[in-house]
C-alpha cells in the first residue's frame, strides 16, 4: 500500500438517466465564488492516491483510489514476465467486500441481485488480482478512513465512481529524459506569499502548450505528457480535433468553447462534499455555473461535425440530466439570500410551509413591539421601558432594563415573571405572553433552518443520482480544453500535423524547429532529419563547439515526444514511425543524494539506453565520455556504438554528438550504410568563424575551441598559448615554457630577495645571516637559476 501525491488522468465512463428538458435562469446573476477557487486550489494540492498492488503467477493487478475526485481507479490483471507468488488468499473476502459497499453511483432502490449486475458490468470480477486488489484497497479505506477521519464512525469513505485504466500502447521516457529535454521544468515561485506552496512551471514544453482554462484539462495535459502512446487512434483522434479548430472559419467557435471551460471546476470536490453533507454556498454556486457551461458545449458540439468523435460523445453524453440538475438549483436555491446569511436558503414558492413562517418571522418585529407595550403597562411604573425579544433555541422573552435598586440577586425577583438571566444589564424574563408565543409560534428561526437543510438534503440527492454524467462531463471537458489549448499553441506557432506510419521504421521530418530555443532566438535555422530502415541508423554528429549539436538533439527528441502526444509538430512535414521508447545522455543530472560522480552518472544513463533499447527505439546522445581520460572516453564511445551496430537491422535509431574527431580518424567504427556523419556547417572568415547552424553530410576538421574561448572572455594570450600547445600535442613535440614569460617570472623573484636583504640591519648583533639564507635565499634559488 502506497500514498502519493500525483493525481492520474481519467477514463471515460457512461452517463446516468435522462430527464425531460425543462428551463432556467441565466447564471449572469450568480455571484462569482472567490472563496471556492481558493479552496479548491488548497484541496488539489492535498490531493492523494492511495494504491494497492499485487503480484501472482506472473500477473499484477492494480487498484487506487484518488482523494481528489473520490474514485476507484482499477486495471484488469495485466501480464509480466515475472513469475511472483505472494497473496494465495482473500479473493471471496474481497467479492463480499465489494458487493457490500455503500456507492453513492448506485440507487437505493436496487435490490441486492440488481446491485451484483450492475457492479459485474463496471468490475471484471473475472480478473481474479484484481479484485483482489480493489478488496484490499477497500479493507485499507475503511480501516484509514481516508478524508473522513473525524466523521462519525458511520460516515463511510465517499466512493463516486469506479474507473478502468490500461498500461498499453505507451512509449517508455525515463526522468532524465523529461528533464533534458525540458518537458517539464520547476521553478521557484517568485511571489513571497507562495513561497511555502513551492513551484510554478517555468520555460518548458508543458509550460509553452498548456493553455488550458480549467483546472483538469491541465491535469489531462499532464497526463498525457506522462503517458506519450503510440495508439494510432487515439493520436488521430487528437490531430483530427487540433485540425478541426485551427481552421480560420472555426475560429470564433474555438474562443467561445474556450470561455465556456473556463467555468467548469471541480466537481468531484462538491460531490464528495456532497456525499458528507458538507456542501456550502459556493459549491451551488460553482455546480450551477459549471452544469450551465456543460450545457453551452452540449448545444455547440450539436452544430460541429460529427464525424469527429469528441463532438458525438459531447452532443450525445451530456444529457437531459444536466437541464434537470441546472433547473433544480437554479428555481431552489437562493444565492443572494445564502451569500448574506451565510448558509442554504431557497427562494420563494417551493415550500408553502417555510413561507408562511418566513413572513411570520418577518412581521415579528412589528407584532413583538405590541406584544412589549402590552407588557409595560402591567409592569411597576419605575421600569420605564421594556421589549420582547426572540434568541433562537430560547425562544421569546421579555427584556427590562436594570434598575438602580436592583442589587442583589433576589432584587431581581418580579412577580408574575420568571427570571432567566442577566445580560448587559438587562434583566431576561419569561412572562405568561411569551409562554404563549412559544407555544404559538414555536421556534421559527430554527424550524426554518431545519426545513431548508432537508430541502438542501433532498437536493443533495438528486445531484448525486446523476453523478455519473457529471463525471462523464469532466472527463470530456478537460479533454476538449487539452485539444483547444494545443490549438491555440499550433495556430500561434505555426505547428503542422504529423504522419503516422507504423510501417515506417524510423523518423522523416523536414525543416524542424526547437519549440523552445525558437522562442528564445533571433532568428532560428531548422533542419531536417531521416532515419530509418537500414540506412543512416547510427547518426555521428560533428561539429565546433556551439554550432547546435546539443539543440539539434534536442529538437528531434521533442518533436518526436510531441507527436506522440498527439500533438501539432514545428516542422513543415513530420512522418513518424513506430517508437516504443526514447533515451537520452545529453546533460549529467547530479544529485548529492545519489553519491554517484558525474561520469558515473553518464554511464548509467547509456547503461540503460544499450540494455533497454530496441529496433524503434530513439537513442539521443550527447559528448558521452568526456568525463573521463580522454582515451578511455572514446574507447567506450566507440564501444558501445560498436555494440548496436553489430545487431544490424535491430539496431535502435541513435544520434550521438561528438567532439571526438578520432572517432573518424582512426576509423573506430565499421564502414557501412549503417552509420552517417554529419557536422554543423561553419565558415571561416579571417580568425573569425561564422556558425551557420545547418545539419550537412560530413566530419568536423576541427572543434574550433579557441574560438569559443574568445567568445567566452578569455584573455588572448591564454587562448594563443593554448592553441600552441594543442598544435604542438598534435604534431608529437614537446611543449617549452613560455621564455618570455619564465623572464618576467625570474625578475620578479631576484627583486623581491634583494628587497628583502637591503631590510637587513647588518649592524644587529641578534641577526643570523645563516638563517637568511637557508630561509630565504636558497629556496628562492630554484625558481632565479
Amino acid at each position: 500500500m502506497a500514498s502519493l501525491g500525483t493525481t492520474p488522468g481519467r477514463t471515460p465512463q457512461g452517463s446516468g438517466p435522462r430527464e425531460a428538458s425543462v428551463r432556467f435562469p441565466s447564471p449572469a446573476a450568480v455571484p462569482a465564488p472567490r472563496e471556492a477557487e481558493e479552496e479548491e486550489v488548497e484541496e488539489e494540492e492535498l490531493a492523494e492516491i492511495h494504491l494497492c498492488v499485487l503480484w501472482n503467477s506472473g500477473y499484477l493487478g492494480i487498484a487506487y483510489y484518488d482523494t481528489s475526485d473520490s474514485t476507484i481507479h482499477f486495471m484488469p490483471d495485466a501480464p509480466d514476465h515475472e513469475s511472483l507468488k505472494l497473496l494465495q488468499r482473500g479473493l471471496e473476502i474481497s467479492k463480499q467486500r465489494l458487493l457490500s459497499g455503500n456507492y453513492s453511483f448506485i440507487p437505493d432502490s436496487m435490490t441486492a441481485t440488481e446491485k451484483i449486475l450492475f457492479l459485474s458490468s463496471i468490475i471484471p470480477f473475472d480478473c481474479l488480482l484484481t479484485v483482489r486488489a480493489l478488496g484490499g484497497l477497500l479493507k485499507f479505506l475503511g480501516r484509514r478512513r481516508i478524508g473522513v477521519e473525524l466523521e462519525d464512525y458511520n460516515v463511510s469513505v465517499p466512493i463516486l465512481g469506479f474507473k478502468k485504466f490500461v498500461l498499453t500502447h505507451l512509449v517508455n521516457i525515463d526522468q532524465d529524459t523529461y528533464s533534458v529535454l525540458q518537458i517539464f521544468k520547476s521553478e521557484s515561485h517568485p511571489s513571497v506569499y507562495k513561497v511555502a506552496s513551492g513551484l510554478k512551471e517555468g520555460l518548458s514544453l508543458f509550460g509553452i502548450l498548456n493553455r488550458c482554462r480549467c483546472k483538469w484539462g491541465e491535469k489531462l495535459l499532464r497526463l498525457w505528457f506522462t503517458r506519450p502512446t503510440h495508439d494510432l487512434g487515439e493520436l488521430n483522434s487528437r490531430l483530427d480535433v487540433i485540425q478541426f479548430f485551427l481552421l480560420p472559419q472555426n475560429l470564433d467557435m474555438a474562443q467561445m468553447l474556450h470561455r465556456l471551460l473556463g467555468h467548469i471546476k471541480n466537481v468531484p470536490l462538491i460531490l464528495k462534499r456532497m456525499k458528507l453533507s458538507h456542501t456550502k454556498v459556493s459549491d451551488w454556486q460553482v455546480l450551477y455555473k459549471t452544469v450551465y457551461s456543460a450545457l453551452g458545449l452540449r448545444d455547440a458540439c450539436r452544430s460541429l461535425p460529427k464525424s469527429i468523435q469528441l463532438f458525438r460523445d459531447i452532443a450525445q453524453e451530456f444529457s437531459d440530466d444536466l437541464h434537470h440538475i441546472a433547473s433544480l438549483i437554479g428555481k431552489v436555491v437562493d444565492f443572494e439570500g445564502s451569500l448574506a446569511e451565510n448558509r442554504f436558503t431557497v427562494l420563494p414558492n417551493i415550500d408553502p410551509e417555510i413561507d408562511d413562517k418566513k413572513r411570520r418571522l418577518m412581521g415579528l418585529p412589528n407584532f413583538l413591539t405590541e406584544i412589549a407595550r402590552k407588557e409595560l403597562e402591567n409592569l411597576d411604573s419605575r421600569i420605564p421601558s421594556c421589549s420582547v425579544i426572540y434568541i433562537p433555541l430560547i425562544g421569546f422573552l421579555l427584556c427590562i432594563p436594570r434598575l438602580s435598586s436592583m442589587v442583589e440577586a433576589s432584587d431581581f425577583e418580579i412577580d408574575g415573571l420568571d427570571f432567566m438571566f442577566l445580560s448587559e444589564e438587562k434583566l431576561h424574563y419569561r412572562s405568561a405572553r411569551t409562554k404563549e408565543l412559544d407555544a404559538l409560534l414555536g421556534d421559527l428561526h430554527c424550524e426554518i433552518r431545519d426545513q431548508e437543510t432537508l430541502l438542501m438534503y433532498q437536493l443533495q440527492c438528486q445531484v448525486l443520482a446523476r453523478a455519473a454524467v457529471l463525471t462523464r462531463v469532466l472527463d470530456l471537458a478537460s479533454r476538449l480544453d487539452v485539444l483547444l489549448a494545443l490549438a491555440s499553441a499550433a495556430r500561434d506557432y505555426g505547428y503542422s500535423r504529423p504522419r503516422y506510419s507504423p510501417q515506417v521504421l524510423g523518423v522523416r521530418i523536414q525543416n524542424g524547429r526547437h519549440p523552445l530555443m525558437e522562442l528564445c532566438a533571433r532568428t532560428f535555422v531548422p533542419n531536417s532529419t531521416e532515419c530509418g530502415g537500414d540506412k543512416g541508423r547510427v547518426k555521428v554528429i560533428t561539429g565546433p563547439n556551439s554550432s547546435g549539436k546539443s539543440i539539434y538533439l534536442k529538437q528531434v527528441g521533442l518533436i518526436v515526444f510531441m507527436a506522440l502526444v498527439g500533438s501539432f509538430v514545428p516542422a513543415e512535414e513530420a512522418e513518424i514511425g513506430a517508437v516504443d521508447a526514447i533515451f537520452t545522455r545529453i546533460h549529467s543530472c547530479e544529485s548529492i543524494s545519489l553519491g554517484l560522480s558525474t561520469f558515473m552518472i553518464d554511464l548509467n544513463q547509456v547503461a540503460k539506453a544499450v540494455n533497454n533499447a530496441t529496433a524503434q527505439s530513439l537513442v539521443l546522445i550527447d559528448e558521452f565520455g568526456k568525463g573521463t581520460n580522454t582515451v578511455d572516453g572514446l574507447a567506450l564511445l566507440a564501444a558501445v556504438l560498436r555494440h548496436w551496430l553489430a545487431l544490424g537491422r535491430t539496431c535502435p535509431h541513435i544520434f550521438v554528438a561528438t567532439n571526438f574527431l578520432s572517432l573518424v580518424q582512426l576509423q573506430l567504427l565499421p564502414q557501412g550504410p549503417l552509420v552517417q556523419y554529419l557536422t554543423m556547417e561553419t565558415c571561416e572568415d579571417g580568425n573569425d568563424l561564422v556558425f551557420f547552424y545547418q545539419v550537412c553530410e560530413g566530419v568536423a576538421k576541427a572543434s574550433h575551441a579557441s574560438h569559443t574561448a574568445i567568445q567566452a572572455g578569455l584573455p588572448n594570450r591564454l587562448v594563443a598559448r593554448g592553441k600552441e600547445v594543442s598544435d604542438l600535442i598534435r604534431s608529437g613535440k614537446p611543449i617549452k615554457p613560455v621564455k618570455d614569460l619564465l623572464k618576467k617570472n625570474q625578475m620578479e623573484n631576484c627583486q623581491t630577495l634583494v628587497d628583502k636583504f637591503m631590510k637587513l640591519d647588518l649592524e644587529d648583533p641578534n641577526l643570523d645571516l645563516n638563517v637568511f639564507m637557508n630561509q630565504e635565499v636558497l629556496p628562492a634559488a630554484t625558481s632565479i637559476l
